[in-house]
């Protein structure tokens, strides 16, 4: 039963940690349903979160090798100009605030009411951004600046309110700041590595004396499960990102919301 649970939530996790329709109110609807909480349950998010980020890591190799000066052909992906610098800059403003406020985010912002009110304010933020994407003719640019980066990362802030969804805040800020949508989701998924590697590595270090040998199973499925379906849904997801915006995922959020309502509610 447990690998069950393992392959369902590392399936959840994969398929809605990259996409801008929140992967905690998915993995949240998804544990309650399957009645799997406590302190392992939080330690096997953190794992199934890691293998999640190590997709990027595969598919974006040479981008991020190139960031350090390791890969000497510039890959034909992402922001054009990308560098080391842009990644700073966007990681700063949610490094320091996740850090200050960490205690009251795991307190206050993971509760069920907070993560449906998420939703929905994260689903109207991006139909604001495509609203203004159309009065500029759906034009953006596919260089990303120093500032542009950083006003990506201010937008980051949101993700740290469970269920606003770290990818649809940042892809928003983008296309709000004047990047191409297509870029911006692709500067979203490189900068979550290290932002992602981060947070799940000091919860994992925290979570190091609740476990045990026994799952380790468990921990495993959960992570390869995530590894793959993560790697399929983001290549799925560019391609949906060529032919739609980002409304049809807005409407999807506002359904998952009164989903959620009135999971809460019965």
């Amino acid at each position: 039963m447990q690998l069950f649970i393992a392959v369902i939530l590392g399936a959840v996790e994969g398929l809605t940690e990259f996409a801008p329709v929140s992967s905690t109110g998915h993995l949240i609807l998804a544990a309650d349903l399957l009645n799997f909480k406590g302190e392992t349950a939080k330690t096997f998010e953190v794992i199934i979160q890691l293998g999640s980020i190590m997709a990027v890591v595969v598919l974006y190799w040479k981008r991020l090798w190139s960031l350090f000066g390791l890969y000497r052909n510039e890959p034909k992906t992402g922001p054009e100009n990308l560098n080391l610098i842009h990644i700073i800059v966007a990681g700063i403003p949610a490094g320091i605030l996740g850090f200050l406020l960490r205690d009251f985010i795991k307190n206050v912002l993971f509760s069920p009411q907070s993560v449906l009110i998420a939703l929905v304010v994260g689903g109207i933020l991006m139909i604001i951004a495509e609203k203004i994407a159309a009065n500029r003719g759906g034009r953006g640019t596919k260089e990303l600046s120093y500032a542009q980066a950083f006003v990506i990362g201010l937008f980051q802030c949101l993700s740290l309110w469970s269920g606003f969804s770290r990818s649809g805040s940042t892809i928003a800020g983008g296309i709000i700041a004047g990047v191409e949508r297509k870029t911006a989701a692709e500067f979203s998924f490189i900068l979550a590595v290290p932002m992602m590697i981060g947070a799940s590595g000091l919860d994992f270090y925290k979570s190091l004396d609740f476990l045990s040998a026994s799952d380790i199973p468990l921990f495993v499925v959960g992570f390869l499960t995530a590894f793959v379906v993560a790697m399929l849904a983001i290549l799925f997801f560019m391609k949906l990102l060529r032919r739609y915006t980002l409304v049809p995922f807005a409407v999807y959020r506002f359904i998952l919301a009164a989903v959620f309502a009135l999971f809460i509610i019965f």
